[in-house]
């Protein structure tokens, strides 16, 4: 058996859309080159193309040619038989016709041998030059058999054989350029083939990169039509532009005058009111040659920008604090224990006033060291689920006797509310919140309220105090590390709760009200 081998099957050939169509045309190319003849037939003065004798006979072969055709027609628009068969019983047809009205005319003599040089090389363009010395073999066979039986039974010239030669050459030539053509033709097809896709992926690629960068962006053309740009320069431009449609001058003419001034090197843009965002745009020019054809404007979200920073500076000062920490420490507990000392035996009132200055100030610093190193612990969050009702009643009578509060605190909590959080870390941020409300409130009953309600999807805690509130100048900066408007304080203590919230999938934001203060904790979902 091992001296077999299995014959794997020829795989067939499936002409595309395209050979049929252009199978079609030339089919309509014969039609019209018949019809032609027919009435130069026909028009012309007699004995200048074909004797009265023949001209009969030329045109019955055409006519019948013409049936043919038709034929091909149906044949070409069902697409039967297979490609390659079909053409080539076309050209063999085509050849035959063509000898045939040459031998009727009085052979090579009429001329009329040289139309089949159009016919082979339209059949090599067609079929991309696979058979077109095949063609052309047919066409030399049946002129030489047309010459031959004209020389043998009809008296033809023996000069004539000359032309016969030449004729076959021409074809021949005719072939070999049609089959370089398309040879040509094929490579340059599957070049622009491999370019379009691989321009599409490239388009793809850019699409996709420009849709994951931190910045805004926009591709206009010469003209300042958008021509793409990515979400964020929609957030921070506004909704409502359309590729290929807006005009930038008419959609944000301050980034407009932005770009118009480019050169200038002015490129800052106001605030946008719709956004409320400040950006700040880069221009850079796409140019192909020495012509330039568009601009790629990015956006720089600037408050991003000045976050980073931040979270840079807050990383750098983690890693200051962390090794320092103990170093701090150590000389805090001396000077504590040393003040602590002094005033046990302070006599005097000044004494023991300036011990206490001492002890209250180290535990000031002592409470910052703590606050600061909480920064590098905000992300080792174990959450639980929390029954909010019950947890929250405990807590406010902790907090109550704790900080030795005698008015009430309202506490309104649904029996099945509940929460996805780090039990301590929500205990370190309500007491920080309740805290501060009760600093600023009236001190009396209802004065501090805690209370929970329902959202979309989630549960939230609100903390409101009947307070003077947040001036409008300092909303922006609740929340910004170091910043405080008591002397005694840290200024860490919400953006310590807000980054434990957020460790723990949740938001700690400020709510305007009419009266006091408010500040609410949205968990990320309920519970199943």
């Amino acid at each position: 058996m091992s001296g077999y081998k299995l014959a794997m099957p020829a795989r067939k050939f499936t002409a595309p859309d395209a050979f049929w169509r252009s199978a079609k045309i030339f089919n309509l190319f014969r039609a019209a080159m018949v019809a032609s003849l027919i009435v130069a037939n026909w028009s012309l003065s007699p004995n200048l193309l074909f004797d009265k004798g023949d001209r009969i006979s030329v045109n019955w072969a055409s006519m019948a040619y013409l049936c043919l055709i038709s034929g091909y027609t149906l044949c070409l628009r069902y697409r039967w038989p297979t490609f390659r068969l079909l053409l080539g019983i076309q050209v063999g047809s085509d050849i035959l016709f063509i000898v045939g009205v040459m031998h009727i005319g009085g052979g090579f003599q009429s001329g009329i041998a040289l139309m089949l040089l159009p016919y082979l090389a339209g059949a090599g363009l067609i079929s991309r030059g696979s058979t077109t010395l095949f063609h052309a073999a047919m066409a030399s066979i049946a002129l030489l058999g047309q010459q031959g039986y004209q020389y043998f039974f009809d008296g033809g010239r023996a000069s004539d054989w000359f032309q016969v030669a030449m004729v076959s050459s021409a074809c021949f030539a005719t072939a070999w350029l049609a089959h370089r053509l398309a040879s040509y033709a094929t490579e340059s097809e599957q070049l622009a083939a491999r370019r379009g896709n691989e321009l599409a992926n490239m388009a793809q690629i850019n699409r996709l990169v420009i849709q994951d960068v931190s910045d805004g962006v926009l591709v206009l053309d010469e003209l300042g039509v958008v021509r793409q740009f990515n979400q964020q320069a929609e957030r921070l431009l506004g909704r409502g532009m359309v590729v290929g449609r807006t005009v930038l001058r008419e959609f944000s003419p301050a980034l407009a005058r932005a770009l118009s001034g480019w050169r200038e090197g002015d490129s800052t843009l106001a605030p946008n009111p719709a956004s409320n965002q400040r950006v700040r745009p880069r221009f850079m020019p796409v140019q192909v040659g020495s012509s330039a054809t568009g601009t790629v404007v990015f956006l720089e979200d600037i408050e991003r920008l000045q976050r980073e920073a931040q979270q840079i500076k807050l990383a750098a000062l983690g890693r200051l604090t962390a090794n320092i920490a103990h170093e701090i420490r150590n000389p805090l507990s001396a000077i504590s224990h040393a003040a602590q000392l002094l005033a046990e035996d302070a006599d005097d009132p000044a004494s023991k006033r300036l011990t206490q200055i001492i002890g209250d100030n180290t535990k000031r610093l002592n409470q910052m060291v703590q606050e600061v190193l909480d920064l590098n612990r905000r992300d080792r969050a174990d959450p639980v689920d929390i029954r909010l009702h019950e947890w929250l009643t405990l807590f406010v009578a902790e907090f109550k006797e704790v900080e030795g509060i005698q008015a009430d605190i309202v506490l309104e909590c649904p029996q099945g509310a509940t929460a996805r959080f780090d039990e301590g870390q929500l205990h370190q941020v309500m007491w920080n919140l309740c805290r501060n409300g009760w600093r600023y409130c009236s001190q009396k009953d209802g004065g501090l309220s805690v209370k929970v309600g329902p959202t979309e999807d989630a549960w939230a805690i609100q903390v409101r105090d009947d307070g003077a509130g947040v001036s409008s100048e300092d909303m922006g900066k609740l929340f910004e590390p170091f910043f405080t408007t008591d002397a005694k304080g840290t200024g860490l203590g919400l953006y310590i709760a807000r980054e434990i919230c957020a460790g723990n999938d949740s938001v700690l934001e400020y709510v305007p009200v009419s009266l006091g203060a408010c500040f609410r904790i949205t968990f990320p979902s309920r519970p199943a």
